[in-house]
């Protein structure tokens, strides 16, 4: 699949997410051109694995792949139970600490080529990041690819009823850097609306104020064969934590 279309590629450059992931601090916003602004979570993603991102993890199934997955801390707690896990995260200060952690990652976007195609068994879409590339449904449509058949997803929605298509920025609230990027907001209910037809419903709750929405891929029988571990986790050393450009994977 093609990369999203070149200004999508703001994320990477936003000076301001590396920062506060390196500071490991806020404040951090996305400002839609309205001049709304998104509080970003910067000290929850860089502290451990809490209780509702736990019970999260203990309903992945098999080999997991965290698209977006910031510093780190989901990979890095699935590794600590011996796991098989891979991060993925445009952002170098992103994968730096994860790797720092103990997980694995890489410096990729969803839509660049990835280790072990249509074989991970879990893939996860954590802290809103269904909203990557601003089109949940060539999202999901991308996820589907990656997962083996009958995969699931497991995805955070907002926690309000909200499905809106938006361009924003990223800032500390005194440096934006880059043009602004395609991003999207779902709750729960537009989520499943975005999935009709590829995906079956697998389990909706809500924990410690978050929403969380289970996906199955219906694009094979929930029977097929598991694929081979050793196919997906064979490729997922770090190695060069540069390569591949990014897109607003965050």
């Amino acid at each position: 699949m093609s990369a999203p279309p070149a200004p999508a590629l703001a994320w990477a450059a936003a000076d301001p997410y590396d920062a506060a992931l390196r500071a490991g601090r806020g404040p951090l916003f996305l400002r839609r051109t309205d001049g709304w602004l998104l509080p970003l979570e910067v000290e929850r993603w860089c502290a451990r694995a809490d209780p509702v991102d736990r019970d999260v993890l203990d309903r992945c199934e098999g080999a997991v792949l965290d698209v977006g997955c910031g510093p780190g801390r989901l990979v890095a707690e699935l590794a600590a139970r011996g796991r098989a896990a891979l991060g993925i995260d445009v952002s170098e200060a992103a994968v730096e600490h994860t790797v720092r952690l103990g997980g694995q990652a890489l410096r990729r976007s969803v839509f660049d080529h990835l280790p072990g195609e249509g074989r991970w068994d879990t893939v996860l879409l954590m802290d809103g990041n269904i909203g990557i590339g601003g089109d949940p449904s060539a999202l999901l449509e991308r996820v589907a690819g990656l997962l083996r058949p009958g995969g699931l997803l497991i995805a955070e929605t907002a926690p309000a009823e909200v499905d809106e298509r938006v361009r924003v920025h990223i800032t500390d609230a005194h440096t934006t850097a880059g043009d602004p990027f395609p991003w999207a907001r779902l709750g729960t209910r537009a989520l499943l609306r975005c999935a009709r037809g590829r995906w079956e419903r697998d389990g909706q709750w809500t924990a410690g104020g978050r929403r969380f929405a289970a996906l199955r891929s219906r694009s094979a029988s929930n029977s097929a064969e598991p694929a081979k571990r050793t196919a997906v986790i064979s490729s997922q050393r770090v190695r060069n934590t540069s390569g591949g450009r990014p897109v607003a994977d965050r």
